[in-house]
């Protein structure tokens, strides 16, 4: 079951560029197993809720925010700010923290970056833990348009596609992101909130009553939506497929790891953590029977909890 929220003990801020400083934290136990906790969005951001998986006296909780999401700085800054260069950040992380190898624990976008990180730095990585796995291959990234969670969808999609001109519809991403960009800020915040909006629709199996509340905040609306039509405009900054090619897999086939799925995910769908699972069928997937796409829902937030306890074991 999941553990109460764990305060940091220690916290503060990392440059890794010029341009570009970290916001991070520390909780549970400064002697304990190291687990770096990776965000998803792109633009989520971490806090004290991000803890509750783990163990607060077994584990070393280290969470940071990725370049410009959170309290990191500059807020909601495009530049420098590439899938790669959150890899790196990552391991620029674990050198601050003195940190020889640690688990990796991502979900959504975070598992994303997790396989990314892994791949690139096998060495560092004790295991995996990931959720609502993202592997944005191309049709993976189609999946978010009309005939994917689209047709699940419909009365949202529409009103997310027809926010923008007939014109402006061939490449949705790019064309939100040129009006979440623009200087005007009436023009940005109101694409930024028809982008949320859509987002948050299908974010969970059953929404909550206030599953649209942070449409209320201007700030966080901008910059979570410049974020994701960043990154999906460029496809994350990955070569179709590139995640589960069998010779990136090669590389970290040794290490233990756990897929936690929602069965009715529909941000994430079921199909890419089977792909994924028939790929590396080491894995040890668990599909939850009454779950959508988000780690707060009962069943994935106590199979994560679950998943910690066994990696503390071993």
């Amino acid at each position: 079951m999941p553990y109460p929220p764990s305060e940091p003990y220690d916290e503060g801020f990392l440059q890794v560029s010029d341009l570009h400083t970290l916001y991070y934290m520390q909780c549970g136990n400064p002697q304990g197993k190291p687990v770096v906790f990776l965000h998803g969005g792109p633009g989520g951001s971490v806090g004290v809720g991000d803890t509750v998986y783990f163990n607060p006296a077994l584990y070393r909780i280290i969470l940071f925010a990725q370049r410009g999401a959170g309290k990191s700085k500059p807020t909601a800054e495009l530049r420098e700010n590439t899938t790669w260069h959150i890899v790196d950040d990552i391991e620029r992380i674990r050198e601050k923290m003195g940190v020889d190898k640690w688990l990796v624990f991502g979900g959504s976008w975070g598992s994303t970056l997790a396989l990314a990180y892994s791949q690139t730095h096998p060495s560092r990585c004790k295991g995996l833990i990931l959720r609502g796995l993202f592997l944005c291959r191309d049709e993976d990234v189609a999946w978010a348009g009309r005939d994917g969670a689209g047709s699940l969808f419909p009365e949202a999609w529409d009103e997310y596609e027809s926010f923008l001109p007939a014109s402006e519809r061939h490449d949705i991403p790019a064309s939100y992101l040129a009006r979440i960009n623009s200087p005007d800020r009436s023009t940005s915040l109101a694409a930024a909130r028809a982008w949320n909006k859509w987002e948050m629709s299908h974010g969970q199996l059953v929404p909550g009553a206030n599953v649209y509340d942070k449409l209320d905040d201007d700030d966080w609306n901008l910059s979570h939506a410049r974020f994701e039509a960043h990154y999906f405009a460029q496809r994350c900054f990955l070569e179709d497929g590139q995640l589960v090619r069998t010779e990136n897999l090669d590389k970290i086939r040794h290490l233990p790891c756990v897929l936690i799925q929602g069965r009715y995910d529909t941000v994430c769908p079921p199909r890419m953590a089977w792909d994924f699972k028939k790929a590396w069928p080491s894995v040890e997937l668990h599909f939850v029977p009454d779950a959508g796409h988000s780690a707060k829902e009962p069943g994935t937030t106590k199979l994560l909890s679950e998943a910690a306890d066994k990696f503390a074991e071993l």
